[in-house]
C-alpha cells in the first residue's frame, strides 16, 4: 500500500520546516543588520554635526542637515531651536531657506502650533511658489484648525503643479466628500 510514501513525507516535514525556519532567521537577520548599520551612520552623522554646530565654522546646511536628523528623532524643540539658527546664518543665500522653513513648519505642527507652523509653510511657498511639499503640509495644517477650504485650495494648487501628487489627490478628495456631505 501507499504507507511507506507517507511515512516518507512525515519524515522529511520537519526538514521542511527547519529550512523553512532558517530562511525566516535570514531574512530577520539581514533586516537587523541594515537597521543597525543605518543606525550607526545617523548617529556617526549626529556626532560630526554635534561636533560642528558646536565650532564656530557652522553653516546654515549644518544647523539644517542636524534639525533634520532631530526632526527624525522627534526632537523638535531642538530642531526648532538649530533651524531658527539656519534662518538667522548669514552663509547660504536667502532665497535657499524654503526647505528650512517647511521644516520649521513642521516641527512647530508636531507640536501642535499651528499657526506658526502655517506662517512657515507660507514663508516656503513665498520662497519657492513650486514647493508642493510644503503645499502638502500647508494643506494639512489647515486641516489640523479646521480650516476646510483653505486646505482644500492648498491642496488644489499643489494638484495644478503636480496632478499626479498621491497625498495633495487624497486629500482634496477626502475634503470635497466632507463639505459635500
Amino acid at each position: 500500500m501507499d504507507f511507506p510514501n507517507l511515512q516518507d513525507m512525515f519524515s522529511s516535514l520537519p526538514l521542511i520546516y527547519l529550512a523553512a525556519f532558517v530562511a525566516l532567521l535570514a531574512v530577520a537577520g539581514v533586516v537587523v543588520v541594515r537597521q543597525v548599520l543605518k543606525n550607526r551612520s545617523i548617529e556617526s552623522d549626529l556626532g560630526k554635526l554635534e561636533k560642528k554646530v558646536k565650532s564656530a565654522d557652522c553653516t546654515a546646511e549644518d544647523y539644517y542637515a542636524l534639525a533634520s536628523i532631530y526632526l527624525d528623532k522627534k526632537l523638535f524643540v531642538q530642531a526648532v531651536i538649530l533651524l531658527n539658527k539656519a534662518l538667522k546664518s548669514k552663509t547660504t543665500n536667502s532665497d535657499d531657506f524654503a526647505p528650512v522653513h517647511n521644516a520649521l513648519g513642521y516641527a512647530y505642527e508636531c507640536q501642535e502650533q499651528y499657526d506658526v507652523a502655517i506662517r512657515n509653510y507660507k514663508e516656503a511657498i513665498k520662497q519657492d511658489p513650486n514647493y508642493v511639499t510644503a503645499m502638502n503640509n500647508l494643506g494639512h495644517a489647515y486641516e489640523q484648525k479646521k480650516l476646510t477650504s483653505q486646505a482644500l485650495e492648498i491642496y488644489d494648487q499643489a494638484l495644478q503643479l503636480d496632478p499626479e501628487n498621491e497625498t495633495a489627490n487624497r486629500r482634496a478628495e477626502s475634503l470635497r466628500r466632507r463639505l459635500v456631505a
